[in-house]
């Protein structure tokens, strides 16, 4: 029986998280038989992956076959991360690969669960992951014709994915000291990895390329700036707690450098770098702007680890390139909150939180990263600029928690000052939710572990004003009188 990672796990619905064990069918089964009682459950419903056993050979040609027509699709949209060594939980490379997950190819295409896109309305993004509608289809025919092979000769050179960095060599590569080992079964892992960079000047940072050194367990990665020495401190402590105190059980397994963290860095960063999620290419800042990477400043590379059933290890390097023209305006942050003081109810499966927002002054928005925990199952963000009308920027109608992206503007959006930025979100703290970590569901209230909740919506942009942040306030600016 193969080990299934987290990954298939969040696609393959049969695979997801469900409710906790109720009944004990079998026990109380045999109890009936032994004391000659009927039997009250004659059967259950397996959970688990179908296993498919072909009714006939598949055909060896048709109107549509693999070498011609599904591989070239396979290749644009699936192979990026459905390959060897990579996040896909099973490879899309052959043509047996592809006619064993043939059914599932046709079904999670047609309902657009894959390529994973979440945003189903919004300006455009660069690298949205969207099929067409006539590749679509073309996938479906091929699986409902018997998944003919067809003629070799007819398929497309294979595609040479980059073995290096993609963007060619930084100028800065930082790599976590030691492995770090992870343990096969337990809840996700957070750790922060304190990268030194030893810089004797400020630089400006126009690009970050993530290497995972073990995609079958790096879920994503947040790249942040400490110039305090504040990481430092929480690594050595957690490192001597360690050594004092050894965990027992599942922890005890996760062992090496950093420090572990539920959700966020233990302070508030005085800047980010962005991070990386599967099959997020990495992107140069528009001309004239970069990330300022103060003097001596650390890198803090937070790592979310998803296990996979073996006991794994991790080593993950990041490239730098910096700005080789003087930078016009640094690219700043900014934020967009749902408040903390919240309760979600138990029980309830549609919760509303929204968060406010405006501009104080005129800036160019470039890159917007909505934020939720395990509950979240809608969020949108809209913008109303002064006397116009309200523009949607993005909206996520099913929200995974497992897939949060920092997504990039193909053209950037001119804000004027006095501009409402509003974000709008549902929660679902019911029974029903698979994803709901509290079982039976409890209030929920704001914080970082992944049972509390939150709400904010990450901006990244440039302005005319100094510093590292956008001119973005929670408080309305009051009108001018006239």
């Amino acid at each position: 029986m193969p080990k299934f990672s987290f990954a298939t796990q969040r696609t393959i619905p049969s695979l997801k998280k469900g409710p906790q064990v109720t009944s004990r069918d079998l026990e109380q089964v045999l109890g009936e038989m032994i004391s000659g009682r009927p039997v009250s459950t004659a059967g259950t419903l397996p959970i688990g992956c179908p296993i498919q056993r072909d009714a006939a050979p598949p055909a060896k040609t048709g109107p549509v076959t693999y070498y011609k027509d599904v591989l070239p699709i396979l290749q644009a949209n699936c192979q990026q991360c459905h390959r060897p060594g990579e996040v896909g939980p099973f490879a899309l490379m052959t043509y047996r690969q592809a006619v064993n997950w043939s059914a599932d190819i046709k079904e999670y295409t047609r309902t657009r669960r894959m390529p994973p896109w979440k945003i189903t309305e919004g300006v455009d993004f660069h690298g949205a992951r969207r099929m067409s509608d006539q590749d679509i289809a073309t996938l479906a025919a091929w699986a409902d014709g018997n998944t003919p092979e067809g003629d070799p000769k007819d398929a497309p050179a294979a595609v040479q994915f980059p073995r290096g960095w993609q963007l060619g060599t930084p100028d800065l590569v930082l790599t976590v000291g030691d492995d770090l080992q992870l343990g096969p079964t337990g809840d996700d892992h957070f750790r922060c990895f304190v990268l030194p960079t030893k810089l004797g000047e400020d630089r400006y940072v126009t690009a970050v390329e993530v290497r995972p050194g073990n995609p079958r367990v790096v879920h994503h990665t947040l790249i942040y700036v400490d110039t305090k020495g504040r990481a430092v401190k929480l690594q050595q402590d957690f490192q001597d707690k360690f050594k004092l105190t050894p965990p027992t059980g599942h922890a005890a397994l996760d062992r090496g450098p950093g420090y572990a963290s539920s959700m966020g860095v233990g302070f508030l960063p005085d800047g980010s770098l962005g991070g990386w999620a599967p099959g997020q290419m990495p992107r140069f800042v528009p001309e004239g702007t970069g990330m300022l990477l103060p003097k001596g400043a650390d890198v803090v590379l937070q790592m979310h680890y998803h296990r996979n059933g073996r006991q794994e290890k991790d080593r993950t390097s990041i490239g730098l390139y910096f700005a080789k023209k003087p930078v016009e305006r640094p690219y700043q942050g900014g934020v967009v909150s749902g408040g903390i003081f919240f309760r979600i109810p138990a029980g309830n499966e549609k919760y509303p939180i929204k968060g406010n927002a405006w501009a104080t002054g005129d800036f160019t928005l470039h890159s917007v990263m909505p934020h939720m925990h395990m509950l979240g199952k809608e969020v949108k963000v809209t913008l109303t600029p002064p006397e116009s009308k309200q523009v949607t920027v993005l909206a996520i109608k099913e929200w995974d928690y497992n897939w949060q992206e920092t997504y990039l503007l193909k053209t950037p959006l001119a804000i004027r000052a006095g501009t409402h930025i509003e974000v709008e979100a549902v929660f679902d703290n019911s029974a029903g939710n698979p994803n709901n970590p509290n079982d039976p569901p409890r209030d929920v209230t704001f914080g970082e572990q992944t049972t509390n909740e939150m709400l904010f919506v990450f901006l990244g942009g440039t302005s005319g004003r100094p510093g590292a942040r956008l001119p973005v306030s929670m408080y309305q600016p009051k009108k001018k009188a006239e």
